[in-house]
């Protein structure tokens, strides 16, 4: 039995229809990169399933639909998101956008600044305050606290300097290997999605072109769907 199924996805924006369908299926704690050019419909499927934007379709999570819940329960059972932008709390700290969401589990305070380093440093500064790389180590530490059993990054390492790029690779690499937490990746990055993941979907126009295991995504059919 799949952890996430995405079946035959549909999604409208007012009555512009977006997603013409979109298959995915995820097993706990494995890591799926959602590929595909720029305006195809990755960050659409994303918002689908956290129940952001109407859909159609077979969306379950645990055999449950989530079509009949609103987003803050799709989160409660275990979604926990990484948006596009980032979108941290300007006006509060490190500290309360961390605890804002935060629920019981593995992932604590203590374990998001062991897990970056430098947002114990800044616990007290307001995330405004933040570069850049730091606010995406915050945003990605904020959906931790909600210790989910899906993390989904929507493009994490978007407009980064490569160290700063290295650092949240180094940390998506270290929760693969030591949380069973599932991981829906999307990013530009071929190289470092292939270092990671377990398999790939790529869209395209709206409609899955394309799934198998990292290893059968060859150069030819990343160029074809991928490259620009």
């Amino acid at each position: 039995m799949s952890f996430l199924t995405v079946e035959g996805l549909t999604a409208t924006y007012g009555s512009s229809q977006a997603l013409f369908g979109v298959d995915l299926t995820m097993a706990e704690g494995e890591v799926t990169a959602l590929m595909g050019r720029n305006g195809m419909g990755k960050t659409t499927t994303v918002k689908a399933i956290c129940r952001m934007i109407r859909s159609e379709g077979k969306l379950t999570l645990d055999d449950v639909s989530l079509h009949d819940l609103p987003s803050y329960k799709v989160a409660r059972r275990g979604v926990g998101l990484v948006p596009e932008g980032r979108r941290c709390f300007a006006g509060l700290t490190v500290r309360e956008n961390l605890t804002a969401a935060a629920r019981p589990g593995a992932w604590t305070l203590q374990t998001v600044c062991a897990l970056f380093p430098r947002l114990g440093e800044r616990e007290n500064q307001r995330a405004a305050s933040l570069s850049g790389g730091e606010q995406q180590m915050l945003a990605i530490g904020r959906a931790l606290m909600t210790n989910p059993r899906l993390l989904i990054l929507d493009e994490a390492t978007e407009g980064l300097a490569p160290i700063i790029r290295e650092e949240i690779w180094a940390a998506i690499r270290k929760l693969k290997a030591e949380t069973g937490v599932a991981i829906l990746l999307i990013d530009k990055s071929v190289k470092e999605l292939s270092s990671v993941s377990d398999k790939a979907v790529i869209v395209e126009k709206g409609r899955s072109v394309w799934s198998g295991s990292i290893a059968e995504l060859t150069p030819e059919i990343s160029e074809k769907y991928v490259g620009v």
